[in-house]
Order: C-alpha cells, then structure tokens, then sequence
C-alpha cells in the first residue's frame, strides 16, 4: 500500500483541481449540492472567518450538531488552519458535555439548536451562563476557562455567539495570505481530529487522530469497495463517529467520490436518497439495513444501482445479510472491524468475499495494518485457531489519550501493539474472528458504552447504594444496558426513578433499560464481583420477561 502523505487540506485542494465541477457533498432532500470547487471554496472562507476571529493553529474546536451540510465544512476549515476538530456525541446531555468541553480544553464550540429532546442551546447556556453577559469572543467562564467562542450553526441570533453564516461572510472578505502560510507549516502527523470513546476507566478519552491515521484508513476501506469517483456513497451514519468521518467522509474524499449524506437516520430518506441520486454504495448498522428492508414502502424504491456498502457496529444475521445482497443488490457489501483508537478500521471483508465470511468473520487485516491475536496475559501471539485479544500495530494507531499517559501506555504496548480489549481468533486463511470481550464494554448499536461510567452516575441518585452495569443481549442493538442495584436501608425505588433520574443528565444510549434490584452481588473468594455471573443473571430475566409479555 502506498501511503498517503498529505493533510486534509492538500487532498481536498488535490482532488478539488483533478474535478473541480464533481459532486462533493449531496442532501438529497433539500436538493443542496456543493461540487468539489463549491465546497473548497466554502472551506476556504470558514477558516479565514475562523482565523479572523482569533482561532489559532492548535486550537481545539468543538462541533455538536448531527450531519448538517456545514459539519464537513467545520471539519476540513479546522484542519486547514491546523486546529483539532473535536467531535461531541449528538445524544450527550449536561452531565457528558460539561466532562468534555474541560477535558479537551475546547476554545471553540460550533452547534445547532439540538436534536431529538436535547435543547443544545439551553444546555450551553446552563452550563456557560456568562454566555449572556459576554461579548462574543470574549467569554470568560469560571467553570471552563478555554472556552472563548460560541458558534451557532443556524439562522437565528443567540446572545454571546458568533452565527456560522457571519463568519464564512468574515472569511468572504479577508485576505488568504495568513491561511496559506499557516498551511504550509502543517504536517500529516498533526492531530486533526479528537473523538472521545468510552473504555472501562469510567468517563470518555479523547482519542487524537492524525491526517495520516484517518486519510490512509479511509483509502484503505474505500480500495476494499473498489471506490472511485463515479461512485455515489449514501451516508446516513453519524458523522460525529469514525463510522461517517472515515469509513465515510475519508473513503469517499480519497477516492474522489461523492457523499450523500443523511442528516440523521431515517429509513425512507435513506431509500428515496438511493433511488434520487443512484447511490452505489449505503452504510449502515444491522439495525439500519433491517428498518430499511422492512419499511412498508421498501418495494417501491428503485435500489438497482447499488453495488456495496458498509455493515458495521454489531454482527449480521445471515438471513438480513442474504436480503441486503438479493433485495438491495449489494453484493459487494463488506464488513468493518476496529475501534476509533485504531482509526478505526483494522480488519475488512473484501468486495469478493462469500456471505459466510460476511457474516461469520470481520474480513482480513487492512493493508499496512498488523493484525495479531496475542494472548493477554503473555503477549505471546496465539497460533491460528486459538483465541486471545485483538491487537494492531501501524500507520492507524492513534497518538495517544489527550492528557492520559498512563492510559495511552496500557492501550499501547511498548513494542506498538494497540490493544482492543476484544476477544478473537484467526484462521489459516487469514480471516479473523470477534468471539467475545476481555475488557468490560458494552456496546450498543455501535456505541461503547463504559459500565463504569453509567455506575458513577447511578451513585449520584438519592438512595442508590451500590451499582453494577453489564451488557445484556439484544436482539436488536447487539446489547443494551442493564443496571443491578442495591438500595440503602428503608429506600424504595422502581424501574422508572431510575430512568427518569437518568434523563437529561447522560445519553439516552446510556440509560440502562434493564433495572434489577438486587440485596447481594455474586463475590470471588476474593470479594471481586462477578459480572459474567450478573450478566447471565440479567440475560435470564430480559428472556422471562420478553415471553411474558408476548
């Protein structure tokens, strides 16, 4: 594999001469379209505008908002002007986003009104409430010192913020010279991108990404689907998740393609988008394709002009993997393993595979990736057919943890091998295996989900005692949270305290949808909790409970 040694900035400027006219970026329901010259152009007043305003290299700028036309334009304006785009979770409440607005030190937060029933603006300005007293560009927050600058990604005024719009018309009139100096000093292993993931340490790590981790990562994925710029990608995946920025937006840029985006997942929007814009190409999660296959209004579509597609987050059901290729005519659909440490992608089926390799393994390692299953407590790599832990080693290892050495050195070993905390195995023809899961996650229709994270939370509700989260089986995420809890003397609670209590405060994904009251927890010999036996525990009830209320 030849690598590509680049930035963000010189690709898009690359690709943007080779086409200039080409379609870039799609919304099939608004007929809203920038070619590659339209949306270079556009990059190019935002991070003027951005400059203009005080943002500098290295600054960290936040974007909170679902895959609205100007995520993309924040994303490459950030890296053009060498600030890290940090990405923020479309479903955080207060509670999430107070944590990383500190962590990552964030300068600059772009967002929009809100989604579903987060209000983003009112959650800010809980948060931030000098925001209203304060001239924009100049917040002065006790609680978050770095933050300096509101943006808000929408047509309406709020007070202390700058609007997107203002800014790009700032950019329209300012000289480039500083943006083209600024440009020359970058380098393609600066940090362009920090996206925080839940491990089992509690609350998320920053995980810094760099634009050779996530544009080599995406030109590999896009090779496995033979992408090329006739290619048309329906991309109805969140964009705040290496699943749209990389397996997404990366492919698609490298192999100078076109991206239909979703704004967020809709079935009938994915649909209609295929048939408008003849998408070759539609990702998803199992979850995803098997709404789209069983919408009422499926046959009506014409989806003929598909060929592949990503099906990642969870394992497929042979029977949903049979209808994607006969029914939506993907028969070069391939399937993606990794986490956002390893940029994500560290293995892939190819376009050519067989649908039980589809379905029974996560494909062969990526080319320029090392792919070893080692054994945990050695470190020893295991022979083919013997399981032990997910590791890689190259160019898609992240640059560490922001601020957390110690966690950065036990995800990265001395010799280079990044660890997944998953369970697997290998076989003789180079095909690997997930079979299971060393470190205690929970992932939940892609999302991880850190146990320890939501019993933090749980230890804050009046009356909770003690709390233990563990994944329980579904059939439709993969898994969902489930909460074992111990009361304090002479307190009674139900299900719904515990949920209501949860609301608002962390990610609807997070709140557990199993509550189990319990006096005791299963104890080693050594007083270590048992969680396999929890988890065997909450997997037998949700069964009862699932057959009793059919």
């Amino acid at each position: 594999m030849e690598f590509i040694e680049k930035t963000l900035s010189q690709v898009l400027r690359e690709k943007t001469r080779a086409h200039p006219d080409h379609d870039f970026l799609v919304y099939a329901d608004r007929n809203l379209r920038f070619t590659y010259a339209e949306f270079d152009k556009r990059v190019d007043d935002f991070a003027n505008g951005l400059l203009g305003i005080g943002i500098k290299k290295g600054d960290h700028v936040g974007i909170w908002a679902t895959n609205v036309p100007d995520w993309n334009t924040a994303l490459f304006a950030c890296a053009r002007i060498g600030a890290v785009l940090v990405t923020v979770n479309t479903g955080y409440k207060t509670h999430e986003l107070e944590y990383v607005l500190k962590q990552s030190d964030m300068v600059c937060l772009c967002l929009t009104n809100g989604w579903r029933d987060s209000d983003y603006i009112a959650m800010v300005n809980e948060l931030v409430p000098e925001l209203k007293t304060s001239q924009r560009g100049n917040i002065n927050s006790e609680k978050f010192p770095c933050l300096k600058y509101v943006v808000h990604v929408g047509q309406q005024k709020h007070r202390g913020m700058y609007s997107f719009n203002e800014i790009l018309l700032l950019g329209q009139h300012s000289d480039s010279a500083q943006l083209r100096e600024i440009e020359a000093t970058l380098d393609t292993n600066d940090v362009v991108n920090m996206q925080y993931t839940s491990g089992t340490t509690g609350f998320p790590k920053g995980v810094m990404l760099t634009h050779r981790n996530i544009l080599n990562n995406g030109l590999g994925i896009g090779d496995n689907q033979r992408l090329t710029e006739k290619d048309i990608v329906c991309l109805p995946v969140p964009l705040f998740h290496c699943f749209g920025l990389v397996l997404g937006m990366m492919a698609i840029l490298t192999h100078g393609s076109t991206a239909a985006i979703i704004e967020w997942f809709d079935p009938l929007l994915v649909l209609a988008t295929i048939q408008k814009e003849k998408c070759t190409a539609v990702y998803g999660v199992p979850t995803m394709f098997i709404a789209e296959l069983n919408h009422p209004m499926f046959k009506m579509f014409d989806l003929s002009s598909l060929r592949t597609g990503i099906m990642a987050g969870s394992p497929c059901p042979i029977e949903t993997m049979r209808q994607v290729i006969d029914l939506m005519y993907m028969k070069e659909v391939t399937i993606c393993y990794g986490l956002t440490e390893s940029s994500p992608v560290m293995t892939q089926t190819r376009y050519d595979d067989d649908i039980t390799a589809k379905v029974e393994t996560v494909g062969r390692a990526l080319p320029g990736v090392e792919v070893s299953i080692r054994d945990p407590e050695t470190g020893d790599e295991c022979p083919d057919g013997v399981h032990g832990e997910f590791c890689c080693r190259g160019y898609n290892t992240m640059k560490g943890y922001y601020k957390m050495p110690e966690a950065t050195a036990q995800c990265i070993d001395k010799d280079g091998w990044l660890h997944s905390g998953d369970r697997g195995v290998k076989d003789e023809k180079g095909y690997f295996k997930v079979t299971g899961r060393i470190k205690d996650m929970i992932i939940r229709g892609g999302e991880n989900i850190s146990p320890k994270e939501v019993e933090d939370f749980l230890y804050t509700m009046p009356g909770v005692k003690d709390a233990q989260v563990v994944g329980i089986a579904s059939e439709k995420y993969g898994e969902e949270v489930g909460a074992f809890v111990i009361l304090h003397p002479g307190v009674t609670l139900n299900v719904e305290d515990v949920r209501d209590y949860c609301r608002d405060k962390i990610g609807r994904y997070k709140i557990p949808k199993y509550v189990f009251f319990v006096d005791s927890y299963p104890l080693t010999s050594s007083g270590k909790i048992q969680k396999y036996l929890l988890r065997e525990m909450g997997n037998k009830i949700a069964k009862e409970q699932a057959a009793e209320s059919k």
